[in-house]
């Protein structure tokens, strides 16, 4: 419920449901079933709001997303098997955006589906892109809650694969726990047919969400990766020292591949390299980065493990 109290009686029906608009926005934004009242600072967050969201849908229209790739390596070969497929937003006029600054906004304005679906295509006609050069790379793709949600994933991902004649065995499709856990018998049911057709599955941001035995036995998953949250105080702190040991034998144990994110120093990788981690990723080895500078180093990355 949005509140307006107004006391010096000089604004229109007009103004009075903008203000009303702008209270119930706050209230839906702090978690529904409250109540929030209006300010003048709620116009101003719901004017710059607008202006974003017209902005984003600019973007969409005169292509300004770029996919950005960070390397994923494999602890035992030291190889770079796959990557992560991360989006960036090239504004004409304020430069480079995080994903942080604007997928907040695409998600409560729906605009997280048309720009997940240009994500997927986008990744999956890369990945095809580097089979051909004969880059053998996994390659990762995020959806959201809002897409499970609101869209036909299994769907998406059949016309991705169809339109770039990527491999379905080289596609990863991340989901988060809070995500999985929404309508969660349709999410079994369809992870169980996206894992049907060769592609794998992996939870992102693992340990920061539900983190249960019972869903892990129940969803079909390949890889968990173990939150940069985790991972940044080992092998320093010892409570994040037992949390990452605990995911990584529980991961094994249920048969699962184990990924760190978040990795930047040789201290982080020797602890995961010792406790059996799988793969790693993190600004260690690289930050994201685009395409043709992706292929540069992943070329320097083949020459050196050759050399050695």
């Amino acid at each position: 419920m949005g509140i307006v109290i107004e006391s010096d009686h000089n604004a229109t029906a007009q103004e009075l449901i903008q203000y009303v608009d702008s209270a119930l926005f706050k209230a839906k934004k702090e978690g529904r079933s409250t109540f929030a009242y209006y300010t003048s600072e709620l116009t101003r967050l719901v004017v710059e709001r607008m202006a974003y969201e017209r902005r984003l849908h600019r973007a969409l229209e005169n292509s300004e997303f770029e996919l950005y790739y960070q390397p994923q390596v494999h602890f035992l070969s030291e190889k770079i098997v796959g990557v992560e497929a991360l989006i960036r937003w090239n504004d004409p006029e304020f430069g480079l955006i995080s994903p942080e600054d604007f997928i907040p906004i695409a998600e409560e304005t729906g605009l997280i589906s048309p720009i997940g679906k240009w994500v997927l295509e986008e990744a999956c006609r890369q990945g095809k892109a580097w089979l051909e050069c004969g880059y053998h790379l996994n390659m990762s793709v995020n959806v959201s809650a809002y897409q499970i949600q609101n869209q036909n994933i299994i769907e998406l991902v059949d016309n991705a694969l169809k339109e770039s004649g990527f491999s379905p065995d080289k596609l990863v499709i991340e989901l988060t726990e809070s995500a999985m856990m929404q309508r969660e018998e349709e999410v079994v049911t369809m992870l169980h047919i996206l894992r049907a057709k060769g592609i794998k599955l992996a939870i992102d941001d693992f340990g920061t969400g539900y983190s249960s035995y019972s869903y892990l036995k129940r969803f079909p998953i390949d890889i968990l990766k173990i939150d940069k949250s985790f991972i940044d105080d080992v092998p320093y702190e010892k409570d994040d020292i037992a949390i990452v040991q605990a995911i990584i034998a529980m991961g094994k144990a249920l048969g699962f591949s184990i990924m760190a994110e978040g990795t930047e120093q040789i201290e982080q990788i020797e602890f995961l390299k010792a406790q059996g981690c799988t793969y790693y990723q993190g600004y260690y080895k690289s930050k994201p980065i685009p395409a043709k500078k992706f292929e540069e180093l992943f070329l320097q990355h083949i020459e050196s493990s050759c050399k050695k």
